[in-house]
């Protein structure tokens, strides 16, 4: 089942059960509803009971991609790599606002996955979770559903505090909260993993497909719960991951959509497809998490989304220049991205243009100090270093546009460590510069209580500018006028 049927299935059933399907919202708000949402306490209107439950296909990015870089691990450099890890991956949602709970939620579930109308995969081959204590929902997969003992596992308090859990989940220390159910998919023993809760869990043979958390409490400040007046159900099934299920492959980078998309990133960088490329997958990723947040009117820039952005595209434009592609390629791509979603997302068509020149203006930014910096590292590891000093970090960031995590991957495909802690300090040290070259007292020896100069290098190679003070020699003055010099000729 193509990647596009899945998408559509999932709308219909659950227009079939009475949802209002919404179309999807921006990256860049929070994607869950406000907090008082689920603390409603109206009664449905009889005739409109599409307003309390919904459906909808979200695009998201993984929250470990939207942090900047903090000299820690993060996930970015796992991207491309592993058979899951992405930027962006598409969350299919149901939702209930105070109208049905926990045995229409579950029994949705399992009808859309198993009935051969829809989905229809094997009863067997699925394990589900519940919270500990949440005997309600093992009852209902157990006595209701027929789900034996043996594939319902209960997840306790497994973070170190109460409520603290994989099958518990939280807004924040305070606000709606309460227990989920999750359903596994098993790929079968042939792949390595255990089960949920099981020291093997990490493995890849049990995937989650579907989560149902069921908001029932309020916790206040004291960390008591409250239950809520009308109990809500957030629903989230990740589409790549049930793709990949359908499709009967392993790997999210395997499915159709992403197929297509890595065979369009040989074609413009000018390999053979394989999927054992891994640049080849990064490649194919970054395009749609550019693409969309350019679409959602993020633009590269070097704070914030803005800066993420910018890490991302970077990152794409480096591989491809890891596989020779030295000149604009990645931009191209958008028309594939197009091709493969914009039935979905209309809008990423409509702005198709817009994200086009955003990424090629990025591109050539960045191939002008591409090439610089790429010797640049490569003299620093010459002699089979083992480790990159921390000085070359920051002037790899500072003098040519490399994100640290950008660096940091092209080390690791070497084995190489990354001197973090020197980079930290020589960004330290230019901060303190920066903050003394802001006061001209230091400089030049003058008063100025101004606005502060900011420096757009990075991000252009000329801008327009203001000037904010004339000085001459230690005062300051309103005008300056230039003073010719006469110049003697030789002969």
């Amino acid at each position: 089942m193509k990647t596009s049927e899945i998408r559509q299935k999932y709308l219909d059933f659950f227009a079939s059960k009475g949802h209002q399907v919404v179309s999807s919202s921006s990256l860049v708000p929070p994607g869950r509803p406000h907090p008082a949402v689920y603390q409603r306490r109206d009664e449905p209107v009889q005739g409109r009971l599409p307003r309390f439950r919904q459906a909808s296909i979200q695009p998201r990015h993984h929250r470990t991609e939207m942090r900047p870089f903090s000299g820690k691990h993060n996930d970015l450099e796992n991207v491309g790599y592993t058979a899951r890890h992405h930027t962006f991956f598409e969350m299919l949602g149901n939702f209930s606002f105070g109208d049905y709970f926990k045995h229409d939620a579950i029994h949705y579930a399992r009808e859309f996955l198993t009935d051969p109308k829809w989905l229809g995969l094997p009863k067997d081959k699925l394990m589900v979770t519940v919270y500990a204590s949440d005997d309600e929902a093992y009852d209902i997969w157990h006595k209701e559903i027929g789900v034996p003992a043996d594939k319902i596992v209960r997840i306790g308090d497994n973070k170190g505090a109460p409520y603290a859990s994989d099958n518990f989940w939280q807004m924040g220390d305070t606000g709606p909260c309460g227990p989920c159910t999750e359903i596994f998919y098993d790929h079968g023993d042939h792949i390595w993993g255990g089960p949920p809760g099981s020291p093997e869990e990490d493995g890849d043979r049990f995937i989650e497909i579907w989560n149902n958390v069921f908001m029932q409490f309020n916790r206040d400040e004291t960390g008591t719960m409250h239950p809520l007046p009308k109990p809500s159900v957030d629903t989230g099934m990740g589409l790549e991951r049930i793709s990949a299920v359908l499709q009967g492959v392993h790997a999210n980078y395997e499915i159709d959509l992403f197929q297509n998309l890595i065979r369009a990133a040989a074609r413009e960088t000018g390999v053979a497809f394989s999927m054992d490329v891994p640049s080849l997958k990064v490649i194919a990723d970054h395009i749609r998490a550019c693409s969309f947040l350019i679409a959602d009117g993020v633009m590269p820039s070097n704070d914030g989304r803005g800066y993420v952005l910018r890490r991302i595209i970077r990152r794409a434009i480096r591989h491809g220049y890891k596989l020779g592609q030295k000149g604009l390629f990645f931009y191209k791509l958008v028309q594939d991205l197009v091709n493969e979603m914009g039935d979905a997302y209309p809008e990423l068509r409509q702005k198709q243009a817009e994200v086009e020149d955003a990424l090629k203006q990025e591109e050539l930014r960045f191939a002008e100090t591409l090439d610089k910096g790429m010797a640049l590292l490569e003299s620093a590891l010459e002699g089979g270093k083992k480790q990159l000093d921390g000085d070359t970090v920051f002037k790899l960031y500072d003098t040519f546009g490399f994100p640290v995590d950008l660096t940091a991957d092209i080390c690791r495909e070497r084995d190489i460590v990354v001197d973090l802690d020197g980079f930290e300090h020589a960004m330290a040290e230019q901060r303190k510069r920066a903050r003394a070259a802001s006061s001209f007292k230091m400089a030049g020896n003058v008063e100025y209580n101004g606005k502060d100069t900011v420096f757009r290098g990075y991000e252009n190679a000329s801008v327009d500018a203001k000037v904010l003070a004339l000085y001459k020699g230690h005062e300051a003055v309103n005008t300056l006028n230039a003073r010719r010099r006469r110049h003697r000729g030789l002969g």
